[in-house]
């Protein structure tokens, strides 16, 4: 077996479960889960009926570059959304179609990673988790930068050292951050470009949060917008990742894509085709869909907002929270240690979280998740609402106990 495959640990949602059992909830209040953040929106039945008008596609192989289609909607999107001139994206290769970003930072890693005893692949702490499980298993050793409230729940970059920069072979960013929800600046996205042209590693930007967002005149910026905005028409060592899984309420299409740098994807590609893991083409041609169009992303927006405020307006009396720049998570503090708080909410109002602590890695004696926990708001309205109220009344009746 893989000897790396010890060195990885458990998943989030295998300590919650752990840390859950023989917790027994009242039985007359309804199980609500704001802990994994999969969209539980209405997916567009357009897109629906593109993959069922197209089932006739299932006779067919794909290929692991996808069709042109898709590639080409793709492209324009990223010229539409991220400001990038008509032209610069060459959709046979700057563009990679994948299923789903889990996948694709994963594989990527795989490809990336040149396999040596100091080579790191940089992460924010907290992160998801697929960063440190694909390092790990490429043969390179996690590094972790703490996102801290105080530097805007980013990693302070100025802090790493040339030492650390040098040994870096990928630097994974998240945008808007999971869980923190924080957005990188554009000006700190320049910085980052021109650090890796210095020390010669590969920016991964994992931009599956991108389209929630709170302001329609001013959507967040991207890495392909700091390149755009560099005149860096290459994207050299810059490779962003996209989902519609987020964007679209589509986390069971799996599909994704994957562009920049067109040499990084050209090796990307021939890792690929030995993974064996082409979309289908009824997936790629209900993709073409979905990227097709905004509308049905501007609603999708709307709902989160909805959701942000009502909950907000229920817990900041009571919670130190903030509403963050982007995603559908809340980064809240909690009033007491963080795994006590998520045992002690489900045993007492039968509703779930993640304790901070799980996303994240201790380093140096300190764990930059303790004490605070993460909230989907990806119910509906009414159970977002509710689970808003139960979580008040249980700190309340922590505060008077």
């Amino acid at each position: 077996m893989n000897d790396a495959l010890n060195h990885l640990q458990p998943y989030p949602f295998e300590k919650l479960r752990a840390l859950l059992a023989g917790a027994l909830p009242p039985a007359e209040k309804s199980a609500i889960a704001l802990s994994i953040g999969e969209p539980k929106h209405r997916s567009p039945e357009f897109v629906a009926k593109a993959l069922s008008d197209n089932l006739d596609q299932l006779a067919v192989y794909p290929t692991t570059l996808g069709i042109a289609a898709l590639r080409e909607s793709i492209a324009t999107w990223c010229e539409r959304r991220f400001n990038v001139p008509a032209g610069w994206l060459d959709a046979g290769k700057h563009v990679l179609p994948v299923n789903g970003t889990r996948e694709a930072l994963f594989a990527f890693t795989q490809t990336v990673v040149q396999r040596s005893d100091d080579g790191l692949v940089v992460s924010p702490n907290p992160f998801y988790q697929i960063y440190e499980g694909a390092a790990l298993l490429a043969g390179a050793k996690p590094h972790y930068l703490p996102c801290l409230e105080e530097n805007g729940f980013n990693p302070d970059f100025d802090a790493v050292s040339a030492d650390i920069w040098q040994r870096c072979q990928i630097l994974f960013l998240c945008s808007p951050g999971n869980p923190t929800g924080a957005l990188i600046p554009q000006a700190t996205l320049q910085k980052l470009i021109m650090l890796a042209d210095q020390y010669d590693f590969v920016i991964a930007a994992d931009e599956c949060y991108s389209e929630l967002y709170f302001d329609e005149a001013n959507p967040p910026a991207g890495l392909l917008s700091a390149c755009a905005a560099m005149g860096r028409s290459d994207f050299a060592r810059c490779v962003v990742f996209h989902s519609l899984s987020k964007r679209s309420n589509l986390p069971g299409l799996r599909s994704g894509f994957v562009a920049g740098d067109a040499a990084i994807l050209k090796s990307f590609l021939l890792y690929r085709t030995y993974h064996g893991c082409a979309m289908p083409v009824q997936t790629q041609l209900a993709s073409v869909a979905a990227w097709n169009d905004e509308a049905h992303v501007r609603s999708n927006r709307d709902l989160y907002r909805e959701k942000y405020d009502a909950v907000l307006d229920i817990l900041q009396p009571v919670m130190d929270v903030q509403r963050p720049d982007g995603g559908f998570y809340l980064w809240a503090k909690t009033p007491m240690d963080d795994a006590d708080f998520t045992r002690e909410l489900f045993a007492k109002e039968h509703v779930t979280v993640v304790p901070g602590s799980y996303l994240s890695r201790e380093v140096d004696g300190f764990n930059p998740g303790a004490g605070r926990v993460r909230m989907a708001l990806v119910a509906p309205l009414a159970e977002c609402v509710e689970a808003a109220t139960r979580i008040r009344a249980f700190i309340q009746s922590k505060a008077n106990a």
